[in-house]
């Protein structure tokens, strides 16, 4: 196998894992983003409540959090750090006036996000959350 070949191998495994679906964290969810000025990864914290009908729904209105656009939303906390590692102390082992995190699943993906933004800050790189 070429590594054309095992690169397009992984590519197809990543987007078919991307479609499962997934429980959202009533712990909340993060807005990860990269300032290449600054050289800093960004994860903005945003609380909400999963509805009965499990969608993410704003604590203060009540309404469901659309997945693009709709009202702007302050977060609750902003971690920030240079590398994924530094990121992922700071909100799992230095944070400990909350939980920003309640389920395995949602902390796997945040190391999966923060180490693809890392990546993307030291290329030179655009970084979008998947």
């Amino acid at each position: 196998m070429t590594s054309t070949d095992w690169a397009d191998q992984i590519r197809g495994i990543d987007e078919t894992l991307s479609k499962r679906h997934l429980e959202l964290d009533p712990a909340g969810y993060f807005i990860i983003y990269i300032d290449p000025q600054e050289g800093y990864i960004y994860a903005q914290w945003f609380t909400t409540v999963i509805d009965a009908r499990g969608l993410a729904t704003d604590p203060d209105t009540g309404q469901p959090i659309p997945a693009r656009g709709g009202p702007k939303r302050e977060p609750k906390y902003v971690f920030r750090g240079r590398t994924a590692k530094e990121v992922c102390v700071e909100i799992f082992e230095k944070c400990t006036s909350f939980q920003p995190v309640s389920q395995l699943s949602h902390a796997a993906y945040l190391g999966r996000e923060l180490m693809r933004a890392e990546m993307a800050l030291l290329r030179g790189e655009p970084y979008i959350q998947d």
